[in-house]
Order: structure tokens, then C-alpha cells, then sequence
């Protein structure tokens, strides 16, 4: 069995969203979730930037457009929240296609707006 990806850093992505969770609930803004998210990494030495230019490929070509994330931890991982009832097909499409066109190998997809956190790793 081979390892996962950047497992112990997607446990720690995970436990500052789970602690996010636990002290705010279900039931906020995607806004106050990404703030208090912020916060938690910065607390547990997690590094990120936020919200930053991802640059999007396409058959060898650099787009004029391009791609931000809510996170990228570990100058590696991109982690998308969502604060909505439910994810979706259309939520997961999103960071898959995002992997493949930022050539990341990992993404997460956490889900605030439910009444356990939900939470989705993603490998391309």
C-alpha cells in the first residue's frame, strides 16, 4: 500500500476546520468561516496565502485568466470552503479541474454549512 499525499498536512488542514466547526456551527456566511479558517492556521503554525493567482494551462499555454483558491496550504494544497447545505457534483468538478489545471496534486474541499463539518481530499 503506498502513502497518501501530504497526509499529516491534510490532518492538520482538517483539524483547524474541525475546530472552526466546533466553535461556530452551521449556519454563517462562507465570508466568516474563510476569517475564523485564517485565524486557526495562523494558530497552529499551518502556512498558507490566501486567496491567491493561481496561473490556469491549457495545451502548453498560459491563460489571461486565472484561478484563486480560498487556500493553498503548504505551498502545495488547495483547500476550497463551501458554507452551503450541501456539496455537489458541480462543487467537485470545480477542484478537480482545478487540480489539473494548476498541476497540484491535492486539494480539499470542506463544507461549513452542514451540521458536521463535511469534508472531501481530492488527488490528481
Amino acid at each position: 500500500m503506498t502513502d497518501l499525499f501530504f497526509k499529516k498536512e491534510v490532518f492538520e488542514i482538517v483539524g483547524a476546520a474541525i475546530e472552526v466547526h466546533k466553535v461556530l456551527g452551521p449556519g454563517f456566511l462562507e465570508a466568516v468561516y474563510q476569517e475564523a479558517l485564517a485565524i486557526e492556521f495562523g494558530l497552529r503554525n499551518i502556512p498558507f496565502s490566501e486567496q491567491s493567482r493561481q496561473i490556469i494551462g491549457y495545451k502548453g499555454h498560459q491563460l489571461k485568466s486565472y484561478y484563486v483558491p480560498d487556500y493553498i496550504c503548504y505551498d502545495e494544497i488547495i483547500v476550497e470552503i463551501k458554507a452551503i447545505k450541501r456539496c455537489s457534483e458541480i462543487e467537485e468538478a470545480q477542484i478537480i479541474n482545478v487540480l489539473k489545471a494548476t498541476k497540484k496534486k491535492v486539494g480539499v474541499l470542506i463544507n461549513f454549512g452542514e451540521l458536521s463539518l463535511h469534508w472531501k481530499r481530492y488527488v490528481y
